[in-house]
């Protein structure tokens, strides 16, 4: 059976890095990130550029799913609501696949330092920090599995989340 892997977190807590990681890892793979979906200028956010948004995602998770090449799917995405996680799956609705969806945390210090290392490099704008810390606690309050990343590389997160898919148990 076909795996689609979502991996949900804050932004700058390791998401794109940790599944590029998965990625070499698991057999027949393909990755999203739901920020691909986002990279538009000028950068709109209303009710228009959000339900188109979804649906490329879940154009694009049917498209892989469906297709007999792949039999893991990684998504990313800041999916930091419970309803953004029942919209993708009440989409995909009618396609056999195993979900295996996956919050990465962190403390508050280690998400900070992250994104100043970030912001330093060029990667981010300050006003991240703002954006982005705020959220961490939505993320322990969703019914997910959730990996803390605080003190461990994106290599081993993506181990971890291997090792369980591969061993078929949460």
């Amino acid at each position: 059976m076909k795996n689609l892997i979502l991996i949900g977190g804050t932004m700058g807590v390791g998401k794109t890095t940790t599944c590029r990681e998965l990625q070499k890892l698991l057999p027949n793979c393909v990755f999203l990130d739901g920020d691909w979906c986002w990279d538009m200028q000028p950068f709109v956010v209303n009710e228009e550029t959000k339900a188109m948004v979804m649906d490329n995602i879940t154009h694009l998770l049917r498209n892989f799913l469906s297709c007999s090449a792949y039999n893991n799917v990684i998504f990313c995405w800041v999916m930091h609501e419970e309803s953004i996680i029942r919209d993708i799956r009440n989409r995909l609705e009618g396609l056999s696949f195993r979900l295996w969806n996956y919050s990465l945390v962190c403390s508050k210090e280690a998400l900070e330092e992250r994104l100043s290392a970030d912001i330093q490099c060029g990667r981010r704008s300050p006003s991240v920090i703002g954006r982005s810390v705020p959220r961490l606690p939505f993320y322990e309050k969703l019914d997910t599995i959730k990996l803390d990343v605080s003190t461990i590389p994106a290599a081993e997160a993506a181990k971890k989340i291997s090792d369980q898919i591969r061993g078929g148990q949460a």
